[in-house]
């Protein structure tokens, strides 16, 4: 982390180098074929003026094949998002040390970070071959990000520590992002996951959905069944990236190295192809991507993708089976499966968060849940190393939502406290909160009513969370606790958090590492598709006029980490950023159970250029950004 912005400012310097002139581009042979035939342009016509030299792992690669994956459900849009989904205006280097230059070529950023100026590539192109320039960005700005009707909760990405983002188009290849003031860490949040906004929204395709650019939009909503007016029905061709709506219209045009041929859930299997008109070359001057394609076969649960590992029907994976649990059955099917190893450096603030909603709309159990003593009665009626032990082969540390060993933020007194596992001081705590019981042993809320909440829980990730929340359900039980637990999927569990319609659910959190300084969605109450547990703190952090006014230990960590956003140095961003987890800790928003130990995925033995080790937190969505120099050795999938 302490490298961040003298790097950043030195990778922006050193950003105008691009492809040498005398550089021959190369193109795909499926795409040289629609050439020949006149179906596309040349590939020198296809490409920017200044196409991005990509630096491969392993060296330039070959063309061909589909990488094969799975998918789970209808609510692993992510699966997708961290393969194809990642081309934001800077990126993030391989080992996560310095942001560079992506769809931007170059950047400019002012004496007091304040002010951000990117250089677009001239004749960059959407993957409908539409081109792409400041036209779309400002389109994004103007006509979403300010909308409140299309953006009614504002991305922390781009609202500054006095507020949001002013964003003016200098000329057709310029832009410039204001924020009135010091905002030290917002390059590094714009490679980050969320920052995709502000390229993701095509000008030329979307705004015939909006009634300032058609007059006709009227007969578009009459035409779709799912929408009763123009925001519902802008929402469905246009959603986030991260939610399953984007990956549902294969019609949208992307700048990814893929796009979509069909719709992520209208059949078994979703497929990506080849984008002809993408921006980035390899040092031999190839367009990339090598592969052709990739399909995501929808599978029921995390079993079916090991089978499918295990035959060799899965070429790259880490996503729902490379956890401890899996990995001696997946050792003794490599020479089957012929795949190998690579590590992967994933090491979230925890693994299985207790996340309760500090914001319920009920009286009753908003009272009781925002009592700090009946999380920590909670927190020591958890059996973590049980846990551990039965569901992950003893791998991991019981611990609370906190950094991890190894980062600079780690703290042990945040990692440990309230967690050991003790009936006693767990019933001690729970009685200053709920001291009466009926006559089934069971504790009553301030109503006279049996004190019930009702847990969510999807089977994602391979962490085992429906058999977690049943062992969970049984430690309450011991102290009285009535956690009822109901089975959901991804896509409704973040539909229903999303509105505020939960009382609790069992989830995971990054922030375990440097991450902490950019998403600190477990320390700082956020708007993310993601976590939810005090969506309205979070919503007045954005906006005090929207939300619900917090109480002021939660103000002041708002504030503190406005000041981390603004730190003029990488020293002042770790001592305020390590204020703003030791108020979160002391304040117990979430309840930890385990800190995972380095998880791994698999490549088939064919496939190269595959980073390894692999970082990855929640909103660095890894290898993404790399996947397009991927290849398969021979040129197809046959080892």
């Amino acid at each position: 982390m302490n490298t961040w912005l003298t790097r950043t400012a030195l990778a922006g310097a050193l950003a105008l180098a691009a492809a040498s002139p005398g550089l021959a581009f190369e193109e795909a042979p499926e795409l040289a074929e629609k050439v020949a035939a006149g179906e596309l342009p040349p590939v020198d016509e296809r490409l920017p003026s200044e196409p991005l030299v990509m630096d491969t792992i392993e060296g330039p690669g070959e063309y061909g094949g589909t990488l094969r994956r799975a998918i789970l459900g209808g609510g692993d849009q992510h699966n997708m998002v961290r393969t194809i989904g990642s081309d934001n205006m800077v990126r993030w280097s391989p080992d996560w040390t310095e942001v560079r230059p992506n769809i931007a070529k170059s950047w400019d950023i002012s004496e007091d970070a304040s002010k951000f100026t990117f250089h677009l590539r001239e004749g960059m192109k959407w993957s409908d071959g539409a081109p792409f320039s400041a036209d779309d960005v400002l389109f994004w700005y103007e006509d979403i990000f300010s909308d409140p009707a299309l953006t009614p909760n504002k991305d922390s990405t781009f609202v500054g520590p006095e507020g949001p983002v002013t964003v003016r188009k200098i000329d057709d290849y310029t832009v410039e992002f204001d924020f009135g003031a010091p905002n030290g860490l917002f390059l590094q949040g714009l490679a980050y996951g969320f920052g995709y906004h502000a390229t993701a929204y095509p000008r030329h395709y979307l705004s015939q959905f909006m009634p300032k650019y058609n007059d006709d939009v009227q007969a578009l909503v009459d035409a779709e069944p799912a929408a009763a007016d123009w925001v519902q029905l802008f929402n469905l061709k246009a959603g986030p990236m991260d939610t399953p709506l984007f990956w549902q219209n294969p019609d949208r045009p992307t700048l990814h190295a893929w796009h979509l041929t069909n719709a992520y859930g209208a059949t078994d299997r979703v497929e990506a192809v080849r984008n002809p008109y993408y921006y980035k070359v390899d040092s031999e001057g190839q367009q990339l991507p090598y592969i052709d394609r990739i399909t995501y076969d929808q599978v029921e649960d995390v079993e079916t993708i090991l089978l499918k590992a295990f035959n060799g029907e899965i070429d790259y994976m880490l996503r729902h089976i490379g956890r401890p649990s899996n990995k001696a059955s997946l050792t003794d099917n490599m020479e089957r499966g012929q795949y190998r190893f690579f590590d992967v450096g994933d090491l979230p603030a925890n693994i299985m968060i207790l996340m309760m909603n500090l914001n319920h709309t009920d009286p009753v159990k908003r009272e009781v849940i925002t009592n700090k003593d009946f999380r920590i009665g909670v927190s020591h009626a958890m059996n973590r190393q049980e846990i551990i032990d039965l569901l992950y082969f003893g791998v991991g540390d019981p611990a609370q939502t906190a950094p991890v060993k190894g980062s600079d933020l780690y703290n042990e007194t945040w990692a440990k406290q309230f967690t050991e596992y003790d009936v006693d001081k767990a019933n001690e705590y729970l009685d200053r909160v709920l001291p009466e019981k009926d006559a089934e042993g069971y504790r009553l809320g301030p109503d006279g009513q049996r004190f019930s909440l009702i847990f969510l829980v999807a089977d994602v990730f391979g962490l085992q969370y429906p058999d977690a929340m049943e062992l969970i359900a049984g430690y309450a039980r011991d102290v009285g606790l009535d956690f009822q637990v109901r089975a959901t999927d991804r896509s409704r569990l973040i539909e229903l958090h999303t509105s505020n319609d939960f009382d609790a659910y069992l989830w995971n959190c990054s922030g375990g590492q440097a991450d902490a300084y950019l998403t600190p969605i477990c320390y700082v109450p956020t708007i993310s598709n993601s976590v939810s547990w005090a969506r309205e703190w979070a919503a007045w952090g954005v906006d005090p006029s929207t939300g619900e006014e917090p109480p002021q230990h939660v103000k002041d960590i708002f504030d503190t980490y406005k000041q981390v956003r603004s730190a003029a140095t990488p020293e002042e961003q770790k001592a305020l950023m390590t204020e703003v987890i030791g108020m979160a800790s002391d304040a117990l928003f979430t309840i930890g159970l385990v800190q995972p130990e380095p998880v791994f995925g698999i490549a088939r033995n064919n496939v190269r250029n595959v980073p390894d080790p692999l970082p990855i937190a929640g909103q660095l969505w890894f290898p993404a950004p790399y996947t397009a120099q991927m290849y398969f050795e021979g040129g197809d999938n046959l080892p």
